[in-house]
């Protein structure tokens, strides 16, 4: 009879390896209102998008209108020797925009995910979608304008002689606000 052959003294196999415990999958995708801070950084190479992009409309406009005046400043040559100054302010401004987008994605992401420990800058609000009647009557009355001028051939030369007028409008705006708004310190201090 022939018998099987026998292995000399082995090892039984090892058993088998516990494997790493698997990560539960997260219950809910990731949050869409979330932006990238380096995406808002190289947004911001056009002043102002990348504040845009975060949701910061009101700043990302202020930023571009900024950078558009110093660069008509720059082209006009009516600075004469200030003109250095002015270019060394241009180049520190679109890097603080580039920075600032970057900060205010972080901070909004960092505020979206509810930590309690952030000490947010004192006028970091979170973008709103809220109504202006300034804003709202401005892109309107723009909008009039410029319908006028493409559908019906209104000409825009009047814009020409009459455009500070809107500077008058608006420094009487921002003037009237500054009053309301410390009439309305002034009575809640009262009230405290």
């Amino acid at each position: 009879m022939n018998q099987p052959e026998q292995m000399p003294n082995t090892m039984p196999p090892p058993p088998n390896p516990q494997a790493a415990p698997v990560a539960a999958p997260h219950a809910r995708a990731a949050d869409p209102r979330v932006k990238s801070p380096a995406i808002a950084c190289c947004l911001s190479a056009m002043p102002g998008l990348g504040q845009v992009y975060v949701g910061y409309y009101q700043r990302g406009f202020i930023h571009v209108l900024i950078a558009a005046s110093i660069i008509a400043l720059l082209v006009s040559d009516s600075l004469g020797p200030l003109l250095p100054l002015a270019a060394v302010f241009l180049a520190f401004f679109w890097l603080y925009n580039m920075i600032d987008a970057a900060r205010r994605a972080s901070l909004y992401n960092q505020a979206l995910s509810g930590e309690q420990d952030i000490e947010l800058p004192s006028d970091f609000k979170a973008p709103s979608f809220k109504g202006s009647i300034a804003g709202g009557s401005t892109v309107a009355a723009i909008g009039l304008i410029l319908l006028l001028n493409t559908r019906f051939d209104v000409s825009l030369d009047w814009i020409e002689e009459w455009w500070p007028a809107a500077l008058i409008l608006f420094g009487a705006y921002l003037v009237f606000k500054a009053v309301q708004d410390r009439a309305a310190i002034q009575i809640d201090s009262r009230d405290e």
